[in-house]
């Protein structure tokens, strides 16, 4: 057998695996497209028109690469915000920042608390540089502010993740709970402040913006309410020397020259963004009340997605997500114990929510049978 170069220790241990089976994987396994693409929490609704504008205008100067400095995107994110340029980082979404930000706190062996059942990717990130994940369960459907800061104390940990409102869940916590939870934990934690779905949530959820602490790094994204999933463009904003620290790891070259004029774009039509929002909220009324006129509970979301209590088990929400699957409706689950009982469905176009409703009691009635 031929000699290969060896990998790290770290490496050669993980599992190959990913976090998410994309819903494109799925149609191709299938041979069939989705009818309805309901599950992994994207936009429908798409970017603003402007936005959709400026980027074909602009396809024809692709052959330059992107402003290494992400100069004007950080500039109007700065305006956008209240800040200096100096307190924003740009990333290839919130998934590039999670990687650099744990990159800078830990190290093989390092304790990092998170929620059990939290945004997976995350812990993806921390399982490659070989650090020690801490979960704490969720209590009553919301991550445990009390549990997490128990946790952070008793390991010592160097960073605690948490996401607000919360994936999977569509929870959140006001900004009393927040200001509480970081003013307790202590000043050698950094809090990685997950804000991906903050253009969604109430006001209330939403501290003002502070970059005054040295131990908090918020995380925003133009994936969600902005409807630029596909350009993959994030950015985080906090203290000045902690940002700085980012720059020394980034890929500077990593958030293309589109992201870049996409993003500034977007943030330039909050009209637009205001509509958007609208939709989402009407959207997860109609969602949920489709749950309850089936028995079900939704839960009280923030998001642009709807968790639904099936009522039972995990083998009955599996049960019930895998008959929309096979009935191309696209939604997903959380996996974690107790969570697992619940299905995930995004906010869609009304015609994907009326497949939803279709086809929801046949699911129902499939995984009561089986």
């Amino acid at each position: 057998m031929s000699m290969r170069p060896p990998l790290t220790p770290v490496i050669q241990a993980l599992p190959v695996t990913v976090p998410f089976v994309g819903p494109e994987a799925q149609e191709r396994e299938r041979g069939k497209a989705f009818r309805a693409r309901m599950g992994a929490n994207e936009s429908s609704f798409g970017p603003s028109p402007r936005v959709v504008a400026r980027m074909a205008e602009a396809a024809a100067e692709m052959w330059k690469y992107c402003d290494p400095d992400n100069h004007e995107l950080k500039v109007a994110l700065a305006r956008h915000l209240g800040l200096d340029v100096s307190n924003i980082v740009v990333g290839e979404g919130i998934d590039g920042l999670l990687n650099l930000v744990v990159r800078m706190y830990a190290r093989e062996g390092t304790p990092v608390v998170t929620s059990l059942g939290a945004y997976p990717t995350f812990n993806f990130h921390v399982a490659s540089v070989g650090a020690r994940l801490v979960p704490v369960p969720f209590r009553d459907d919301k991550e445990d502010l009390e549990g997490l800061l128990a946790a952070v104390k008793r390991e010592d940990a160097p960073i605690v993740y948490l996401s607000n409102p919360d994936n999977p869940m569509g929870s959140w916590w006001e900004t009393p709970d927040l200001l509480g939870f970081i003013d307790a934990l202590p000043e050698t934690t950094m809090l990685v402040l997950d804000e991906a779905y903050g253009e969604t949530a109430p006001a209330s959820a939403l501290p003002p913006v502070d970059v005054s602490r040295a131990n908090l790094v918020r995380m925003r994204t133009f994936s969600k309410a902005y409807g630029l999933a596909g350009i993959r463009c994030g950015y985080a904003f906090g203290d000045a020397e902690v940002i700085a620290n980012f720059e020394k790891v980034r890929n500077h070259y990593g958030v293309s020259r589109m992201a870049q004029i996409a993003g500034a774009e977007a943030l330039a039509d909050q009209a637009y963004l205001a509509e958007v929002v609208a939709k989402v909220a009407a959207g997860r009324d109609r969602i949920a009340a489709i749950a309850r006129n089936n028995g079900l509970e939704p839960l009280p979301s923030a998001t642009n997605f709807v968790t639904i209590d099936c009522g039972r088990d995990a083998t009955f929400a599996l049960a019930v997500m895998r008959y929309l699957l096979g009935r191309d409706v696209f939604i997903r689950k959380p996996m974690a114990p107790v969570l697992d009982r619940c299905i995930r469905v995004s906010v869609g176009l009304d015609h994907e929510i009326d497949i939803f409703a279709e086809e929801l009691p046949k699911a129902l009635a499939a995984a009561r049978n089986s």
